[in-house]
């Protein structure tokens, strides 16, 4: 994801914060394989970020929705007795799977199809069960994923309510029809990447008037150039707050061009307690895409909160 982060919040009452990982520093370490000394992997003398008291160090990738999520991880080990530190702002994909993988950090919120792509570049699932099937095979030695959550973050071909009446759109395969008369809006690699204008035209036969590259993966400028008219269809993110604020229409996606990415932990193969991942996988059978649209709107108002205000918020109104 490319939304910039958001000011490090301040740590939760009894929660231990520790530094980012270095992105670069953590990115040297991804063709490292879990330790394979049969020392115990909750004892802590091998460097792992579960220590002997079994706390679990809860990691996040540099951007507002994956440090919401990371602090919901945490809030829900915390409420199931597990003490926890959380690690926010590591950077990239390529840093954060490091920062697992050394035993920096023993958790981190992922998006299911990104995950897939990245530790198997030729995967061709798409929809959430393929990928789900394909991912333990597909991860480096030493990681696993648990429960996704039905909470998506993916791609999507979005218009304004005014254009899907003009034109009858409720689908890309109804935006096929009239694709040769409309401008799309996109990050400037939407043009080249399989799911963008190539999988449009593949799957679709969609083959747009022009492409206008916007430099701001789906953000304000994106969402701007389409109320404004200057675009008539836009590459937007579907847990971007906008969409609803704007009464904006994203189009279903039948041929699945754009792959499912569910919201999940990575984390260390056996590093967890069980009690842990049992905590993990009830909070994602909990949480939605409605979740991460109201989280992400909470932290990127006009009068944002913290990532960990906002999560204790949420953990507060489900239960915890």
């Amino acid at each position: 994801m490319t939304t910039a982060p958001a000011p490090a919040p301040a740590p939760a009452p009894g929660r231990r914060r520790r530094f980012a990982v270095p992105a670069a520093g953590a990115a040297l370490l991804l063709g490292l394989t879990a330790c394979g000394s049969g020392e115990d992997p909750l004892a802590g003398d091998g460097g792992s970020a579960t220590d002997a008291a079994g706390t679990v160090t809860v990691g996040s990738a540099d951007f507002p929705e994956s440090q919401v999520v990371a602090e919901l991880y945490a809030g829900a080990l915390e409420a199931a007795g597990i003490g926890t530190e959380t690690s926010p702002g590591i950077g990239a994909r390529e840093a954060y799977v490091g920062a697992v993988q050394d035993g920096s950090v023993d958790v981190v919120p992922d998006y299911s199809g990104n995950l897939l792509l990245f530790a198997d570049p030729e995967a061709t699932a798409s929809s959430a069960e393929e990928i789900m099937a394909a991912l333990p095979e597909a991860l480096p030695e030493g990681l696993t994923v648990l429960a996704p959550a039905e909470a998506q973050n993916k791609d999507a071909m979005v218009v304004t309510r005014e254009t899907a009446d003009r034109y009858g759109l409720t689908s890309i395969a109804d935006l096929a029809e009239v694709c040769d008369q409309l401008v799309i809006a996109g990050p400037p690699e939407f043009a080249e990447r399989a799911y963008g204008l190539p999988g449009l035209e593949e799957k679709y036969g969609c083959v747009p008037q022009s492409f206008e590259p916007i430099n701001d993966g789906g953000g304000p400028l994106t969402v701007q150039a389409l109320l404004d008219g200057d675009v008539q269809v836009a590459d937007i993110f579907t847990t971007t707050p906008a969409i609803a604020d704007n009464d904006l229409v994203v189009l279903e996606d039948p041929e699945n061009n754009f792959i499912a990415q569910q919201v999940l932990p990575l984390a260390a193969e056996d590093r967890l307690p069980q009690e842990a991942v049992e905590a993990l996988d009830e909070l994602s059978g909990k949480l939605t895409t409605e979740d991460l649209v109201d989280l992400n709107r909470k932290v990127g108002g006009d009068d944002p909160m913290s990532p960990a205000d906002a999560a204790q918020e949420w953990l507060s109104a489900n239960g915890y």
